[in-house]
């Protein structure tokens, strides 16, 4: 390896990154006349770990998610190897093109991780090296070698309580093959990070069982450590305050010797090492931190030769190597207009040439040789695909009352009772709930997921119990800790395999519904990452009669619906259920084009993930059912379970476990009321996604477009009332009355609940059959039941 090489990469690199972000906050033309940004001085700190990390150590087969603000320098190392476009790059930050922060659905680039939200592509690549241990573990893998999934750390992220929860799962599961490598330039957003705080970080990954690599010197301090006096200099160095550093580097050499003479001179050998060296020289060896330095950090990632996770602690100076560099103000700062034609001069770069790859480079031959031969990129893409997985045909009927989190659990048992290879691809995972979400028949067949076996004591004990936990390499259920956030992550990285690792997973997870909302980042991330996964939140709503308001939810079905990315649904019967469950196998699969299907108006050939919002509440069941119109119904989000006929007066729409309140209002009002039907709602999300999708359709000229709701209720005379009710916000159905302009009378739960019955509560609360009957006595026209 060349270290010459490394540190001319570093400069073209650092160059190319400004430069953009110089280009579109000064250069190109604004339409807003607003701050484009960019984080010039958080790329110039990353600028020489990233240097060194993607063309020393890197192999194709290892994963990066790389710090959100040093965007420009991933973008730069992928235009300086042929990845990028002039274009896009001149276009940063703008529509279409290089995105803010690493996307891996936005750029055209070999992202790993989208980043973003900080904290969060940090923690994922613990649970992507998880993953790949699951993988690596069955005998269906693929033989590809184990890769280091790596993170690329600003040191306040952090801050960032998931962080924490993700080293505690990690040290949970054997954690292996991870390195997160911080960025200590011990600068945040509104300034100087606290002092010692490498102190507590060290402490702390110490706990969980890590490896810390404090990489504090570059190259030319520990040389002049060296030197007759150099032991001193070390011990100032050391000494010296976050601030007074930063604010030393800014200030320049000429304010660097002055100080230094201040509290070192007239010691002879320090005098005389400090004066050996120019003002510039000087600087050069005061910011010669190990972050910033090339070959010290291809030395130190050469160094590890196992595979515990490792954290690196990288000292580093941000805005390194510019004319913002220590300023506490350069997070959000930019080089002004005259600043960048000095920096420009000083970096060698002709005018005209600010774009070329290999400006500067006195033997780009050589350079380009060298680039050539770099293991990372020799390979080219390094995002794989699967072969879609078959998804058999899944039946659940019912002659007795039962609940859609107990048929939940029913569809899996049987799934794992059989040989498909759906089954034998699906990984399940909870955070400490997966008895009481009706896991549990599930993991008793398919075992708990360790790298190392460990037997059940209660087993081996012949202790009675329903739980029968074994862990195995062999097991399909991963067990969390109480930690949503964690749950997400997982689901994200799982979702992600057959692309990060080439092997297709379907991932489950379970999770009380109200605490939907503790891991709605870390699902926000997933999604935008396009990750694969269904989500199961159960018990949900008011339902949860005896666990009172801390543990019911009520905003969750809006989240649903505004959650890109993500299918959700609320069935209300089994036989729904087992329909949506052998849909959402397969639209978890997709990989399509994005053009919407006519019928419905909704892009279900592009896939995403799927979100079931469950009960516990056991109900009586309709008859078996197998008409065409009910099971594509249930898909599409709504199908009538008692049609209307030509001069309804009122229509009742649910969705979900208030079913049997809507069914018994309707026979109530059927006497007096002409014609009531019943519109069983089981995804208020596809039925909004599909009636805006039309709605656009028709704007660009498709008269004909009309989506499934608009089909449901187009023939409903223009007098009829719709009343909605949810277990949950009302406004997850009160938009129904805008499809046809119907008067429309939306009921469900806006408050906290209590305890109390489930009966006590949909009476409190309005959502029981006759609330239903009063609001229809009292505000539509018609005979009084």
């Amino acid at each position: 390896m060349s270290t010459d090489h490394l540190k001319t990469i570093e400069q073209r690199l650092l160059w190319l990154s400004h430069w953009m972000i110089h280009h579109a906050n000064h250069i190109r033309p604004k339409e807003d006349g607003i701050k484009i940004g960019g984080h010039q001085a958080s790329s110039a700190s990353m600028v020489s770990i990233m240097t060194a990390l993607y063309f020393s150590v890197l192999k194709p087969e290892d994963r990066v998610a790389v710090k959100p603000h040093a965007s420009p320098v991933f973008h730069a190392i992928q235009y300086l190897m042929g990845n990028q476009t002039r274009e896009k790059m001149e276009n940063f930050r703008g529509y279409g093109g290089v995105q803010s922060y690493p996307s891996r659905t936005k750029d055209i680039d070999d992202v790993d991780f989208s980043t973003g939200s900080v904290g969060l592509g940090v923690a994922i690549t613990s649970f992507a090296s998880l993953v790949q241990d699951y993988i690596a573990a069955k005998s269906w893998s693929g033989d590809r070698p184990l890769g280091r999934m790596i993170a690329l750390v600003g040191d306040a992220e952090l801050d960032e309580g998931n962080v924490y929860e993700a080293l505690q799962e990690g040290w949970k599961n054997d954690l292996r093959n991870c390195w997160w490598i911080i960025d200590y330039n011990r600068q945040s957003l509104d300034g100087i990070v606290r002092e010692g705080l490498f102190d507590r970080v060290e402490k702390i990954f110490d706990a969980f069982g890590w490896d810390v690599v404090r990489v504090k010197y570059g190259a030319l301090q520990r040389a002049a450590f060296e030197e007759p006096g150099g032991d001193r200099l070390r011990q100032w160095i050391d000494g010296c305050s976050n601030q007074d550093y930063s604010a030393l580097t800014f200030m320049g050499g000429a304010v660097w010797r002055k100080r230094l003479m201040d509290d070192l001179g007239d010691q002879g050998d320090v005098t005389a090492l400090i004066d050996r060296r120019s003002d510039d020289e000087l600087a050069d060896l005061m910011e010669n931190l190990g972050g910033n330095c090339t070959a010290t950090m291809a030395g130190a990632f050469a160094a590890i030769d196992h595979d515990r996770p490792t954290c690196f602690l990288a000292y580093t100076i941000k805005g390194w190597g510019t004319p913002i560099a220590g300023h506490k103000d350069n997070h959000g700062g930019l080089m002004n207009k005259a600043q960048m034609a000095e920096w420009q001069k000083h970096m060698g770069v002709a005018e005209g040439e600010e774009w070329e790859p290999f400006a500067t480079v006195q033997n780009a031959e050589a350079l380009r040789a060298f680039l050539d031969q770099v293991p990372f990129f020799k390979k080219g893409r390094r995002r794989y695909s699967d072969d879609k997985i078959p998804v058999p045909s899944i039946e659940l009927g019912s002659d007795r009352d039962i609940s859609t989190q107990m048929a939940f659990g029913k569809v899996l048992d049987d799934l794992s009772k059989g040989d498909s290879k759906l089954a034998e691809r699906i990984v399940t995972t909870s955070p400490d709930v997966t008895g009481t979400t009706n896991l549990g028949p599930w993991v008793n067949r398919r075992k708990l997921f360790a790298r190392t076996a460990m037997a059940d004591a209660f087993i081996e004990h012949r202790i009675p119990s329903t739980a029968k936990w074994e862990f195995t390499p062999e097991g399909q259920h991963i067990e969390l800790g109480i930690a949503e956030m964690n749950l997400f992550l997982l689901l994200g990285a799982a979702g992600l395999s057959h692309s990060l690792f080439g092997e297709r997973l379907i991932p489950v997870g379970t999770v009380y519904d109200p605490f939907v909302c503790r891991g709605l980042d870390a699902l926000n991330y997933a999604c935008y990452q396009d990750a694969r996964f269904m989500i199961v939140g159960t018990p949900s709503g008011v339902t949860l009669a005896p666990e009172g308001g801390a543990h019911q939810s009520i905003g969750t079905p809006l989240i649903g619906m505004s959650q890109d990315g993500l299918a959700a649904f609320e069935p209300a019967f089994a036989d729904e259920l087992a329909v949506i469950m052998e849909w959402a196998f397969d639209y978890l699969q997709r990989d399509g084009e994005g053009d919407p299907d006519e019928r419905t108006w909704l892009r279900d050939e592009t896939g995403g993930s799927v979100y079931l919002r469950l009960s516990t509440n056991p109900i009586e069941q309709p008859v078996k059912r197998a008409d065409e119109d009910f099971r594509q119904g249930a898909i599409d989000g709504a199908y009538w379970l008692r049609k209307p006929g030509p001069n309804c007066e009122v229509v009742i729409a649910y969705q979900g476990v208030v079913a049997p309140e809507a069914v018994k209002a309707a026979g109530e009002l059927a006497g007096n009321r002409r014609d009531v039907g019943v519109l069983a709602v089981t995804s208020a999300d596809r039925l909004n996604a599909g009636w805006t999708a039309a709605q656009r359709a028709r704007s660009r000229g498709n008269a004909s477009a009309r989506s499934h709701i608009e089909q449901l209720l187009g023939d409903l005379p223009a007098h009829c009332r719709l009343i909605t009710v949810i277990d949950g916000h009302p406004a997850t159905l009160a938009w129904l009355g805008g499809v046809a302009g119907h008067q429309t009378i939306p009921l469900g739960v806006e408050h906290f609940g209590q305890t109390g019955s489930i009966g006590d509560l949909y009476r409190h609360f309005g959502i029981d059959a006759t609330s239903i009957i009063e609001k229809v006595n009292g505000l539509t026209p018609g005979r009084r039941v």
